[in-house]
C-alpha cells in the first residue's frame, strides 16, 4: 500500500506506514518503507532513522545514496559529503553509484561550491551515449548546475539530451528546455473553461432580462385592467345622475309654465 501510494499520495502513505511500524517494527522492509514514506513528506529525520534501522536489520549499502540526501534535508551538507567518499559508496552498484554523485553535486550546491557540482557531475555515465534509468536525471543535474553559472548555451544543450533519456517524464526537462527557448505554453483546457464561464455568464443575464421584461408585462396587464375597471365604475355612477338632472329639469320648467299662465289670468281680470 505504501509503494502504491507514495507518488500520487504522499501523505497518505505516510499514515499507512505509521500503521505498519506499530505492526510490524522488526521486519526490514516494514522500516524501509516507512522511512521512504517519511522521506517524500520531507520528515529527513523519522527517514533517516528508520534507514538506518533497515541496514542494521539487513546490513546491505543500497541506502546509504538516500541516507546521505536526509543529511542535506537536514542542511548537513557536510556530513553528505564525508558520505560520498565513505567505503560503502565502492560496495554500490552502477545505479547507487550514480545516485550517490548526485547527492554529492547537490551537497556542493549547498555549500555555494557551483564549479565543483558541475566537476563532480562529470563522469563516464554521464559522457555515455547509451540510456540507463539513471540517465535523464545525471543530465538534468548537470544542466541545472550549468544554468546556474550563467552556461545557458551548455545548459540548453544538456536540457535536450535529458528531454531524449526521459522516457517516463520523470524530470520537467522539456520545461526547463522551452523556458530558456522562450517558448510559453498556453493551458487549453484552462480557455475552454473561461470560455464556459463567460458563455454561463452570458445566457444568466439574458434569462434575467427576460424574466424582467415578462415582469413589466404583467405590471402593465395589471395596469390596463385596473383602467378599464375605474372607467366602468364612472360610467355606473353617471347614469343615475344625468337621469335626477334631467328631472330637476323638467319640474322648474313646469314651475315657470304654472307662474306665466296665473299672470296671463291676473291681467285678464283687471280688464275686465
Amino acid at each position: 500500500m505504501v509503494a502504491r501510494l507514495i507518488d500520487e499520495e504522499p501523505e497518505r502513505a505516510y499514515a499507512y506506514s505509521r500503521i505498519a511500524l506499530r505492526l510490524a517494527s522488526r521486519v526490514a522492509a516494514v522500516r524501509e518503507a516507512a522511512g521512504f514514506a517519511a522521506y517524500a513528506n520531507q520528515k529527513y529525520s523519522e527517514a533517516l532513522a528508520e534507514f538506518r534501522a533497515a541496514r542494521r536489520m539487513t546490513g546491505t549499502v543500497e541506502l546509504w545514496p538516500v541516507m546521505a540526501d536526509c543529511e542535506r534535508g537536514l542542511g548537513r551538507p557536510e556530513k553528505a559529503l564525508d558520505m560520498a567518499g565513505a567505503p560503502e559508496v565502492h560496495k554500490l552498484d552502477k545505479a547507487g553509484q550514480v545516485e550517490m554523485r548526485l547527492v554529492a553535486a547537490g551537497a556542493r550546491r549547498d555549500m555555494g561550491q557551483l564549479e565543483a557540482a558541475i566537476v563532480t557531475l562529470q563522469s563516464p555515465e554521464l559522457a555515455s551515449s547509451s540510456v540507463q534509468p539513471w540517465t535523464a536525471r545525471l543530465r538534468y543535474a548537470y544542466a541545472d548546475a550549468l544554468l546556474s553559472v550563467e552556461r545557458r548555451d551548455e545548459a540548453r544543450e544538456w536540457f535536450a539530451k535529458a528531454v531524449e533519456a526521459d522516457r517516463d517524464s520523470s524530470t520537467d526537462a522539456s520545461d526547463r528546455l522551452a523556458e530558456l527557448d522562450g517558448v510559453e505554453f498556453v493551458d487549453a483546457l484552462d480557455d475552454n473553461e473561461d470560455e464556459s464561464q463567460e458563455e454561463s455568464r452570458g445566457r444568466s443575464a439574458a434569462d434575467a432580462d427576460a424574466h424582467v421584461d415578462d415582469d413589466d408585462d404583467d405590471d402593465i396587464d395589471d395596469i390596463d385592467d385596473s383602467d378599464i375597471d375605474v372607467s366602468d365604475d364612472d360610467t355606473g355612477d353617471d347614469e343615475p345622475l344625468d337621469d335626477a338632472s334631467e328631472d330637476e329639469d323638467d319640474e322648474d320648467d313646469d314651475e315657470v309654465a304654472g307662474k306665466v299662465h296665473d299672470e296671463a289670468d291676473a291681467k285678464a281680470v283687471d280688464k275686465d
